[in-house]
C-alpha cells in the first residue's frame, strides 16, 4: 500500500493547504486557552483560508490528477465474479 501511484495527499496543494490549516487551528487553541474570543475567531478564518488555498493551488494544476475511468479494449468481456471457495479439511 505504501507505493501507491495515486499520490494521495502528496501535492504542493495539499501540504500548503494542511500547513496552513494547522497554523490556524494553533492559533484558535491558544486564544480559547486564554479566553480572547476574537483571536479564536481570528485562528478559524486562517482554517478557512488553509482550505481556499489549497482550492486555488488545486485549480491551478498543483493537486493531484483526477483519475481517468478505466475503459475497456474492443473484445474484452467484463470481469466475472468471484465465488466463494469451499473450506478445505485440514489433515492431522
Amino acid at each position: 500500500m505504501a507505493d501507491s501511484s495515486h499520490g494521495h495527499g502528496h501535492t504542493p496543494a495539499a501540504w500548503t493547504g494542511v500547513i496552513i490549516v494547522f497554523i490556524g487551528f494553533c492559533v484558535a487553541g491558544a486564544f480559547m486557552v486564554m479566553a480572547l474570543p476574537l483571536g479564536f475567531w481570528a485562528g478559524m478564518a486562517i482554517v478557512v483560508l488553509g482550505g481556499v488555498v489549497g482550492g486555488v493551488m488545486r485549480a491551478m494544476g498543483l493537486g493531484a490528477p483526477k483519475a481517468q475511468p478505466l475503459r475497456m479494449t474492443s473484445g474484452a468481456q467484463p470481469a466475472r465474479a468471484v465465488t466463494a471457495r469451499e473450506p478445505v479439511a485440514a489433515e492431522s
